[in-house]
């Protein structure tokens, strides 16, 4: 019986370990990030016509929401100026305020 017993704590401790060097190294997840870059920079694109909504409907989403910077990467200047561009077009009726599908 000592002997079965001395098995059994064998087995224990070694279970015990390894769970705790399981979560002692970080698990290794291989991710692909895209790096992010400004369209208007990469163009060399100074002005954003607001008359052009073709154009601007490229940084809308579905529902005609303006997309954020994290999303499409854009410099915070240039997402101003997307903005203000966007909102304008809006105002004389060329883009929607809201909408169901716009792509």
């Amino acid at each position: 019986m000592n002997n079965l017993e001395e098995s059994h704590k064998k087995i224990n401790t070694k279970q015990v370990v390894d769970n705790e060097l399981r979560y002692l190294s970080p698990i290794k997840i291989e991710t692909k990030v895209e790096k992010k870059y400004c369209f208007f920079e990469k163009r060399n694109i100074k002005y954003i016509d607001y008359k052009d909504p073709t154009f601007l409907i490229k940084f809308l989403n579905a529902q005609g929401k303006i997309l954020p910077r994290r999303i499409t990467g854009t410099l915070q200047k240039n997402q101003n100026k997307l903005n203000s561009a966007i909102k304008r077009c809006r105002q004389i009726g060329l883009l929607p305020f809201v909408t169901d599908d716009l792509r």
